[in-house]
């Protein structure tokens, strides 16, 4: 994977649980973003193929639209890897912490109601990861199993609703190594992440897509208009340029068509 290079401010935020104010105050921003000069996106590693640590940086399809939405607007990048609990729940964005979340998060109202979301970028539905030969095969065989999903997530609602002994991970590589050692039967998570995990983690397999209908959106502050016409702008070079689809390519390999949006869409 490609290697980002980032302030030592972003690789010291790795990681770490953010849920109260910190950084750049409260006070509401005078333009689209917390620091003049700069663009601060939120995001939450490991979450492959959409951020992942790599070295003294991240690397993923989200770093990427993040890098060239900075570019875009000639601000200096700098990613923030923060809990997702920060993120879905919008207190990233509320505190000033970030001006964007880039982070493979679904459109859902509950966060609708909380931060403004750009139109969808990907389509990623939620699938099943277990063993190989587990004997789960689909979400009614969920029922009575150990499972493990993020914390926060639409995984974590539908292994619940379900009635799974629901285990809650921090992050998508602990809930993997959970699945890979034994402790949770099965793991729910988008089917992006579960191809990747099968093609990484020997012994895997993708028991089950759920048609769930979930999109991908990045997200701001309420009543940012101004950033989310610049990702507007961005998202429409990168489709007549042929660099989103070239993207999608790189980063999601055999489930790119499944995820990729169309223009019409």
């Amino acid at each position: 994977m490609k290697k980002k290079a980032l302030s030592f401010a972003a690789v010291a935020a790795a990681g770490l649980l953010t849920l109260s104010a910190c950084g750049s105050g409260s006070a509401e921003p005078e333009g689209p973003t917390v620091e003049a000069g700069k663009l601060i996106h939120c995001m939450n590693a490991p979450y492959p193929p959409f951020e992942v640590a790599e070295g003294d940086g991240f690397a993923g399809f989200d770093i990427d639209l993040g890098e060239k939405l900075a570019e875009q607007m000639g601000l200096e990048y700098e990613a923030l890897n923060i809990s997702f609990e920060s993120l879905e729940s919008g207190i990233a964005l509320d505190s000033n912490q970030c001006d964007i979340i880039i982070a493979g998060m679904a459109i859902t109202e509950e966060r609708a109601s909380k931060m403004d979301f750009t139109e969808k970028y990907l389509n990623d539905s939620l699938a099943i990861l277990t063993k190989a030969g587990a004997g789960i095969t689909s979400e009614a065989d969920l029922a009575g199993h150990a499972v493990g999903a993020q914390q926060g997530t639409t995984g974590e609602d539908l292994a619940t609703d379900n009635g799974a002994t629901v285990t809650q991970f921090e992050d998508a590589g602990l809930m993997i190594q959970a699945v890979s050692t034994g402790q949770v039967e099965a793991a729910i998570a988008n089917v992006s992440i579960v191809a990747d995990a099968v093609t990484s983690n020997e012994g895997l397999e993708l028991a089950a897509s759920l048609d769930t209908g979930e999109v991908v959106g990045a997200a701001v502050r309420k009543g940012n208009t101004e950033l989310l016409t610049e990702w507007d702008t961005m998202m429409t070079a990168l489709r007549e340029s042929g660099e989103y689809d070239a993207l999608v390519d790189e980063w999601f390999g055999e489930v790119a068509d499944a995820a990729r949006v169309t223009p019409e869409a």
